[in-house]
């Protein structure tokens, strides 16, 4: 990559992610992690209890992206077609035409994923893992770049439908949004973080920058030693007697993705085995099922992350 290409994509990043920050208080960590998922070209699914924010960030990165955006607010009783649309028959053109859903935006906040029903969320995975939907036997290509950010709400909460595996295996990452600590949540109090801050949100990327920096990210070099280093772990979620599904090759891909975005964003043009392990959890949590051997006071949706930090912390950091 070129040292100039490198300065100019890292600074539209570096702007991105502290307009962002302006918004999303006390939680620089959750927004990385966010840009992290853009840059490799994955999907975001966002978790937490009502009120701390996840809507928020969906919003707050589809303002900061020159994008197209729509929201969906699922419900239970929607149907495939609220999402992807619909034909109807056309009296004068004597004709089906075929009337486009939410889903054709660049940005996708699909909020509250796991309030609708199994069928409905099925909608969505044409569209995730090949940036196309078909309907009717026409597929329809989505515009780029094409990015789903999902907020649920925990499963332990009544009224939800949890996501099945299939549709979990299209979200590069899921990541869990917290209370805020005392410091942040005085300054949102006494701020107009939140509402005001998010309506004078402008711009910062255009489509164009984020496919930019997406292929500069691809270019990002990734040592043999550390392909190594992230199949070794791979490798001990598959053999663990506390996980009864280990993590797919397309887990491995997405680690791979994320390693080199959150180099991109550290301004480097090469990884290190530090870009690797602070993701691992994100990436591969929801990828995983723990078995009935592990034992553990922890919530269940909880048990995976436990697992992960033992099984990275049990394999050796290449030099």
């Amino acid at each position: 990559m070129a040292p100039e290409l490198m300065v100019t994509t890292s600074q539209r990043a570096a702007e991105l992610e502290a307009s962002l920050r302006r918004v999303i208080r006390g939680k620089d960590d959750i927004v990385r992690l966010a840009l992290v998922a853009i840059f490799a070209k994955g999907h975001l699914l966002i978790e937490g209890v009502p009120g701390v924010g996840k809507t928020t960030l969906g919003q707050a990165i589809a303002r900061a992206i020159d994008c197209t955006f729509q929201r969906i607010q699922f419900t239970s009783d929607m149907l495939p077609s609220d999402v992807l649309g619909i034909s109807i028959y056309s009296s004068l053109e004597q004709k089906f035409e075929f009337k486009r859903g939410p889903v054709f935006a660049n940005v996708l906040l699909a909020d509250e994923i796991n309030r609708t029903t199994p069928k409905t969320q099925s909608a969505l995975l044409e569209a995730m893992n090949e940036g196309q939907v078909t309907i009717d036997a026409h597929s329809y290509q989505l515009p780029q770049p094409f990015l789903v950010i999902a907020t649920q709400n925990p499963i332990e909460h009544h009224g939800t439908y949890p996501l099945p595996e299939s549709q979990l295996d299209r979200f590069l990452m899921r990541i869990r949004m917290g209370y805020p600590d005392e410091n942040a949540e005085r300054q949102i109090l006494r701020s107009e973080a939140g509402v005001a801050q998010l309506e004078n949100l402008r711009p910062v990327l255009s489509a164009a920058d984020v496919i930019e920096i997406q292929q500069a990210v691809a270019r990002v070099h990734v040592d043999e030693s550390l392909i190594s280093y992230l199949l070794s772990i791979v490798s001990k979620t598959r053999a663990s007697e506390y996980l009864s599904l280990g993590v797919s090759p397309r887990g491995s891909q997405m680690l791979y993705r994320a390693a080199q975005a959150m180099a991109f964003l550290e301004g480097r043009d090469y990884c290190t085995p530090e870009d690797f392990k602070p993701l691992v959890v994100s990436v591969f949590a929801h990828r995983v099922a723990v078995s009935s051997l592990y034992a553990s006071t922890l919530k269940k949706s909880e048990q995976a992350e436990q697992v992960l930090k033992d099984i990275v912390e049990s394999v050796p950091v290449p030099i």
